[in-house]
C-alpha cells in the first residue's frame, strides 16, 4: 500500500478542517500525521492514522528550534518513506518542504496564510519569502485559499503548479442550515482566539455602543484567550456588556441561537472557516474588507462589509443589520448558505487534492 506522510502544526485544525480529505486518503493510502500531540490524535487513530509525536513551536523564531524540526522531519521521512507528503501552515509548509526537496519526495503545500511574519513586513519577511523559495520550488502543487496570497507569493517565487482553493471548504451536512430563531433579543457571535488582530477590541467598542442604544441585544464571545483579555472579559460580563463562554468544542448550538456572525478580524488568514461555518449553518455575517473575509460576502446580500480597525463602521453596520426586518435577515442567512453550496463546499478542496495525487 502507498504511504502518504501530513505534516501540520496541530491536532485540532488538522482534525476539523482535513478530516474529510483524511478519509478518502485512508481508503488508497497508509496514512502517517505528524504534529504535536492533541486531544484529537485518538480520533484520528481510530480513523486508522499512524500518529508521529512531532513538537513544534507554532510563533517560535529560534533558529536552534526551527532546525531540530528540520532534523526531525528528515528521520521520520526516512523512517515512514512515504510516496507523497502533505503540508498545512507555514512552519511545516516552510522546513517540511525543505526537507521534502532534500529527500527528493513529492510534496504537496497548502498556505493556510501569510502569517504576521509576512504581513508585517521587514526583515523577518525578507527572510520567511527567502525560507519560502526554498521549500516551495520544488513543490508539486501548491494551493492558495485566496487570490491576495496567491498573487502575493507567486510574485516573488517560482512556483511552477498552483491552484485556487475555497479555503478549507466548509462540511455542509455538519454544518446544516438551521432554523433562523425568532426570539426578540437579538444574539451577536464573536468565534476567534481572543487576541487583538481577530478585532476583539472592535467588537468590544460595538458592544459596549450598542447594548447601551439596543437594551435588547447580547453579544457573545467564543474563544481561547491568547492575550491579556481575561479581566477585561470578565468586567464587561459583569457589567452586562457581553457574554464569555470560553473555548466551545461543538459551536453549532450557539450558531443556532444567534442571529449574526461578527468577525472584525485583521488576522492575515487563508480563509476564514468562521465566516465558512457561520454562512453554512444559514446565519448573516459582518466581516472585515480584507482577503480572506471579503471572498465570502456578498455586501448587503448575505452579510455586510466594515473597514478594518473601524469600531465606529461596525457600529454603523450592526446599526444597518438591526434595522432588518426579520425575513429580511432570514434571507441574508439563506443567501449565504447558497453561496457556501455553490463555492465553498469542502468536496470541492477534496477533489482538487485528489486531482492532484493522481496526477503525481
Amino acid at each position: 500500500m502507498k504511504r502518504v506522510l501530513i505534516l501540520a502544526n496541530n491536532d485540532v485544525g488538522l482534525y476539523k478542517f482535513r478530516k474529510e480529505l483524511i478519509e478518502e486518503l485512508i481508503k488508497e493510502y497508509k496514512v502517517y500525521i505528524s504534529l504535536p500531540d492533541g486531544d484529537y490524535i485518538r480520533n484520528f487513530k481510530e480513523m486508522g492514522c499512524e500518529f508521529i509525536n512531532t513538537p513544534i513551536s507554532r510563533r517560535g523564531t529560534n533558529p536552534v528550534t526551527d532546525f531540530k524540526l528540520m532534523s526531525h522531519y528528515k528521520k521520520v521521512i526516512n523512517k515512514v518513506q512515504p510516496d507523497i507528503i502533505l503540508t498545512y501552515t507555514i512552519k511545516p509548509n516552510i522546513y517540511g518542504g525543505i526537507v521534502c526537496r532534500i529527500s527528493r519526495v513529492p510534496y504537496i503545500v497548502n498556505i493556510t496564510g501569510l502569517g504576521t511574519a509576512v504581513e508585517n513586513g521587514g526583515l523577518l519577511q525578507k527572510i520567511t519569502l527567502l525560507l519560502y523559495r526554498l521549500s516551495l520550488k520544488k513543490s508539486k502543487c501548491v494551493f492558495f485559499q485566496n487570490e491576495e496570497n496567491k498573487k502575493f507569493i507567486s510574485d516573488k517565487v517560482y512556483i511552477s503548479n498552483q491552484r485556487l482553493i475555497p479555503g478549507s471548504g466548509v462540511n455542509l451536512e455538519y454544518y446544516s442550515l438551521l432554523d433562523y430563531p425568532k426570539d426578540e433579543i437579538i444574539n451577536f457571535l464573536f468565534v476567534a482566539r481572543v487576541m487583538k488582530e481577530k478585532g476583539i477590541d472592535q467588537y468590544l467598542d460595538a458592544a459596549a455602543v450598542i447594548r447601551e442604544k439596543y437594551p435588547k441585544t447580547r453579544f457573545h464571545i467564543l474563544g481561547f484567550c491568547e492575550q491579556d483579555y481575561e479581566d477585561k472579559l470578565k468586567e464587561l460580563q459583569s457589567k452586562g456588556i457581553i457574554e464569555y463562554h470560553g473555548m466551545q468544542s461543538d459551536v453549532r448550538k450557539f450558531y443556532e441561537k444567534s442571529h449574526c456572525t461578527v468577525h472584525p478580524t485583521y488576522y492575515p488568514e487563508g480563509m476564514s472557516n468562521v465566516l465558512l461555518e457561520s454562512s453554512g449553518c444559514g446565519r448573516p455575517i459582518i466581516t472585515t474588507n480584507r482577503s480572506g473575509c471579503r471572498e465570502v460576502v456578498d455586501d448587503g446580500i448575505n452579510g455586510y462589509i466594515v473597514e478594518e480597525q473601524n469600531s465606529e463602521d461596525l457600529i454603523n453596520k450592526i446599526e444597518k443589520f438591526l434595522a432588518l426586518t426579520y425575513e429580511e435577515k432570514k434571507q441574508m442567512g439563506i443567501a449565504g448558505r447558497a453561496k457556501m453550496k455553490k463555492s465553498f463546499n469542502r468536496s470541492i478542496v477534496v477533489d482538487a487534492y485528489l486531482d492532484e495525487m493522481r496526477k503525481i
